[in-house]
């Protein structure tokens, strides 16, 4: 008969994503609510091998649901990714009497997680927070709508600049290896090009397409690139090129980088977060494990983390052609 849990943990691990704190402040106030002791680890996997944990109760977590970043810190760990460093991490939470934790984090944070309830069969949920909406098992990933705002409302402005001086503006956005946060920040800023790691449009479609646009009146242009986009080594090299196959426009390069990380997180992200860290502690207290909370056709469901983690998840094929309509 499995063990009634009486303790739970909870940390956040690699890149931070806004909606991080909303959840951490969620899976307190739940564990307050089924009356569970929570404890909040700082620094990751690294301080959970060293036993940093303090416990956290419903007012620990005040005045957090608005805050971007992590209270908990945030560290990726070589450490743990060694059987001692795991061993070290198990020992620290029997010793402080926690039957289970609750990881926030990607793909990274996940894989760690699953390992160590493999190794020890310690009760493990995940809760996906990464900008970047690369998770299978979810539609939306904790941070990614924020970005997307944040990065459109970035588009707006540089567009107030390319409109006035005619120049043709590369911006790159976040996306090593999935293009959601170009493609749908593309569509909504109005860009001319989409770049992403998941087509390649080629250098000189991406000249003829520039062409055409300007034949058809336009002064100035915006072209969206995920940072994983294939058709050039970077997003220099593309200005390099357009500048020395296209006259009359100023080409300029704005790479947003890490800004699209920060900031508040918006209602949608707090939302979910807050329902990500109910579905996670009540998942846990009725013997789940393993799994991964997502938010799949407007519920919160639960997928496997080797599915999670070994899934690729596949661009909008419908947002893929809305793009290439609305840059006529």
């Amino acid at each position: 008969m499995p063990k009634q849990i009486k303790k739970l943990a909870v940390l956040t691990s690699g890149g931070d994503s806004p909606g991080m704190n909303a959840a951490i402040r969620s899976v307190v106030r739940a564990c307050a609510y089924h009356d569970i002791e929570c404890y909040g680890v700082y620094r990751g996997y690294e301080g959970l091998m060293e036993g940093d944990f303090e416990p956290l109760n419903a007012r620990s977590v005040k005045g957090i649901i608005n805050k971007g970043g992590t209270i908990l810190k945030s560290a990726r760990s070589k450490e743990f990714r060694t059987k001692e460093g795991r061993q070290k991490a198990y020992d620290k939470l029997i010793e402080a009497q926690i039957g289970g934790l609750v990881a926030i984090g990607g793909d990274g944070t996940f894989t760690g997680a699953m390992i160590f309830n493999q190794e020890f069969d310690f009760p493990v949920m995940g809760i996906p927070g990464t900008i970047d909406n690369d998770i299978v098992g979810t539609s939306h990933t904790l941070g990614f709508d924020t970005a997307l705002n944040t990065v459109v409302d970035a588009i707006d402005k540089i567009r107030d600049t390319a409109s006035s001086h005619n120049r043709l503006f590369f911006i790159e956005v976040m996306g090593r290896d999935v293009g959601h946060i170009a493609l749908n920040v593309g569509i909504a800023g109005g860009a001319e090009e989409i770049l992403i790691p998941e087509e390649d449009l080629g250098l000189d479609r991406l000249v003829d397409s520039l062409n055409r646009s300007r034949t058809s009146g336009k002064s100035s242009s915006i072209v969206v690139v995920a940072e994983g986009d294939k058709i050039g080594k970077n997003i220099f090299q593309l200005k390099e090129y357009v500048d020395e196959n296209m006259e009359g426009y100023d080409v300029r390069v704005s790479v947003l980088g890490h800004m699209q990380r920060g900031g508040a997180p918006s209602c949608f992200d707090r939302v979910l977060a807050s329902r990500m860290g109910v579905k996670a502690v009540e998942s846990l207290l009725a013997n789940k494990t393993n799994y991964m909370v997502g938010l799949l056709n407007g519920k919160m469901e639960l997928t496997p983390l080797e599915n999670a983690i070994k899934g690729k998840t596949k661009i909008n094929l419908e947002l893929l052609r809305v793009s290439d309509i609305m840059s006529t």
